[in-house]
């Protein structure tokens, strides 16, 4: 008589798609093998294991996660598949660039070959955002470059793809942190609150928007790094910290020293759509750990674009709570560093401390 866990195998129409390798099954789920303690994709053609000595799981995240490893095969596939699915991203991601209008899931789920649940995932495994949000963040991105002083305000909201100027307005606080004729005016009747204070890494200096923290600045000069706040807004009424942002000041403090600890405070990030899908893919690596130019490339669906990676590194200007100074060269030693090498060094000397 059939054991219990091998006639529920049997049964099980994923048994099925195993014993016939079908490679279309491959998306959908994993099969382990509890006596070798590793699993494959279902086309794998790898000898039939028992029924009874098999687990499916959905994906090999969840296979992984219950204690079995990839077999070898399946490890190269699952490179193979991370590199085609970076592609798929990448052109999605041109794609939504260029289009007058965003395009819809179905559409960029059809010229990438998946369903759209299926290229959902993918697109946001890869970028940190939703095919949405990325298309959001590019219109942003797009009204910020037209919003120059003396530009009309509603030409730029049309030629970013906005259908009306109503619709804009409803998400102008999030899209450029102000009022769009505020922001062409470089930050006009906005108030900034900042602080400058010191540390153990030198001078900084923390600003504070209506939306969150707008600026963490590091170096040797308090003068300097009121400039360059200046420069960012330079029509904002930046306006000296009262008790209560001495509080802020105080864990901003707390988290430049020990950074392991996370900084719990909302962020006012403003830049174009590359450099904010940069910038979360930065906040995703853990303390303690570092990533290449390049693998934060790959992870963000453009695996050629180890240079402007680098150079939105560079451009972040919320120091430490954007961890650029956790990206390294590929053979893993420490580049440049808008706050200098050294701070880079030390923060991640602290990281490693834990």
């Amino acid at each position: 008589m059939k054991s219990s866990a091998r006639k529920a195998v049997e049964q099980d129409p994923r048994w099925a798609a195993v014993q016939a390798r079908d490679p279309a099954a491959d998306r959908h789920f994993v099969y382990a093998v509890k006596t070798t303690g590793i699993y494959c994709r279902p086309s794998s053609p790898t000898r039939l294991p028992r029924p009874e000595n098999v687990e499916f799981f959905d994906s090999a995240a969840e296979a992984e996660a219950a204690g079995y490893r990839p077999s070898r095969r399946a490890a190269a596939d699952m490179t193979s598949l991370a590199a085609q699915h970076a592609a798929l991203v990448e052109a999605a991601c041109r794609h939504i660039e260029r289009a007058e209008d965003a395009p819809g899931l179905e559409a960029l789920a059809e010229a990438a070959g998946l369903s759209a649940s299926h290229f959902h995932r993918v697109f946001k495994a890869v970028t940190g955002l939703t095919p949405k949000a990325y298309a959001r963040a590019q219109r942003a991105r797009k009204v910020r470059e037209r919003l120059r002083p003396g530009a009309s305000v509603t030409e730029a909201i049309l030629d970013a793809g906005f259908n009306s100027n109503s619709r804009f307005y409803a998400d102008s606080a999030q899209v450029l942190g102000m009022k769009p004729a505020d922001y062409r005016a470089g930050g006009a009747n906005n108030e900034i609150r900042f602080a400058l204070g010191e540390c153990s890494l030198g001078h900084f200096l923390v600003a504070q928007s209506e939306i969150g923290v707008c600026a963490l600045l590091l170096g040797d000069d308090p003068e300097a790094l009121l400039r360059d706040l200046q420069d960012k807004f330079p029509q904002a009424r930046l306006i000296g910290g009262d008790g209560d942002f001495e509080r802020l000041v105080a864990r901003v403090v707390g988290f430049i020293e020990a950074p392991n600890l996370g900084l719990d405070l909302p962020l006012d990030v403003r830049g174009t759509a590359f450099q904010e899908r940069v910038w979360q893919a930065l906040r995703e690596i853990p303390p303690g750990s570092t990533a290449s130019y390049a693998e934060i490339a790959q992870r963000i669906g453009s695996p050629r674009a180890v240079r402007a990676v680098a150079q939105a590194c560079a451009a972040n200007s919320i120091a430490v709570a954007i961890p650029c100074h956790r990206v390294v060269r590929s053979d893993g030693a420490l580049s440049g560093y808008r706050w200098g090498v050294e701070r880079k060094r030390r923060l991640l000397d602290r990281e490693a401390e834990g």
